[in-house]
This record gives C-alpha cells, structure tokens and sequence, in this order.
C-alpha cells in the first residue's frame, strides 16, 4: 500500500503577480458587502452540507457577539455555502435551518444597514473565492467530519502578505498538517467562540508567523 497525499496545486510566482493586491481585493468586497472600514471579517466556505459544520458555526458566531458585544457593528461573518444535493429533503430542510439561524442572529444583533451574517447560497467561482480569501481576516474550517479538506490549503495559498488566521477542526485531515492553525473542536461552541475572538484579535506577527508554519 502506498501514500497519496492530497493537496492544491501551489500557485506560481507568475499566478500571485497577476492577483489584485490585498488592500484592493479588500475595498472590493467592503463594497460588494456594504461594510464600513475597520470592520473584521470571517469567512466559511463549503458546500451547503450538515457534515461541514456550518450550523455549529454560526452558534459559535453567535455566541461570540453574546460574549464580546464591542464586536456588534465591527464584525460580519460571510458564510459561503454551494447548494449540494437540494433534491433531497434532509438537505432542504438543513438549508431552511440554516437559514432561519442567520436571520436569528442578524435580528438579534443587526442594526441600520449592518448585518453580521452574510449567507450566500450559490456558487462561486474561483477568482471570486480567491479575492474573498485574500480581503478577509480569519477563515473557518470547522467540519465535523471530513477527509483533507482543501478550503484551508486554498486560504493559506492566496495570502502571499502573510497575513489571515485560519481556525480548523480537528476533524478535519488537513489538521495533522496544519497544527500552527487555531485546532478546535466544532461541536464546542465556547472553543469554536474563543478561538474566534482570539483569532480576531491576534497581533499581526503572531498571524504571520502561524500562516508560514501553515504553509
């Protein structure tokens, strides 16, 4: 029996020369997503699936405005969620739970024009992902049960500024990697908000010291 890691193809010098700088793929998405400056984001990727950890996610977001409320209004969470198997009830019904939890926590800590869970339920592409990765501060990969898991090996490649904390469930195949990561258990929603606050509030070497150990 023989080895096969799996991995991401490592974008060339030549591939990371052509992306749009960081602080433009940051006023992009500020834009797109009606944010004021200053505002922290954090992202999760996946498709819309009960085995990523997507609803654990959002408790964990929630509790972390319960906890922290100076992050109302200066934080929003963009869940990123590809519709997958919708033919199926148990998938339309977890979409529908998911969706009546994000309009939850937004009434409960929305106020004029802002909104701290972003929920988009449709596809993107990849330059779309790329520029997502690259304009946010902390990423999100807490599955609660999975095999490599590539959205945390596609963050870390698109942030060439060294920058970007990324928390990853121990679940997860990548976390035998990625162990500089923020490593939580997804199903505890007090670790999963911990690691959030710590996450959103980590000085800037400390991020990039733990990115390149990522790598």
């Amino acid at each position: 029996m023989e080895s096969y890691p799996i991995s991401i193809e490592w974008p060339s010098a030549a591939t990371v020369a052509a992306w749009p700088p960081v602080e433009q793929c940051r006023r992009n998405v500020f834009e797109r997503l009606g944010l004021v400056p200053g505002t922290k984001i954090a992202v999760g990727v996946d498709r819309l699936d009960y085995t990523k950890g997507i609803l654990e996610r959002l408790h964990a977001v929630e509790r972390l405005l319960e906890m922290h409320t100076d992050w109302i209004g200066r934080f929003v969470f963009v869940q990123i969620a590809a519709p997958s198997r919708s033919s199926i009830e148990e998938y339309r019904l977890f979409d529908e739970r998911i969706r009546d939890v994000s309009e939850r926590i937004n009434q409960r800590f929305g106020r004029a024009e802002y909104y701290p869970v972003h929920l988009l339920t449709k596809h993107h592409g990849h330059e779309s992902l790329n520029e997502l990765y690259r304009a946010t501060d902390v990423c999100l990969v807490t599955s609660l049960h999975d095999g490599m898991n590539l959205v945390c090996k596609e963050f870390v490649a698109s942030r060439d500024d060294e920058r970007g904390v990324l928390i990853l469930s121990r679940f997860a195949g990548a976390a035998r990697e990625m162990s500089e990561a923020l490593i939580v258990n997804p199903y505890h929603v007090e670790e999963c908000a911990g690691a959030l606050q710590r996450a959103l509030t980590m000085p800037e070497a400390s991020s990039a010291n733990a990115w390149r150990a990522c790598e």
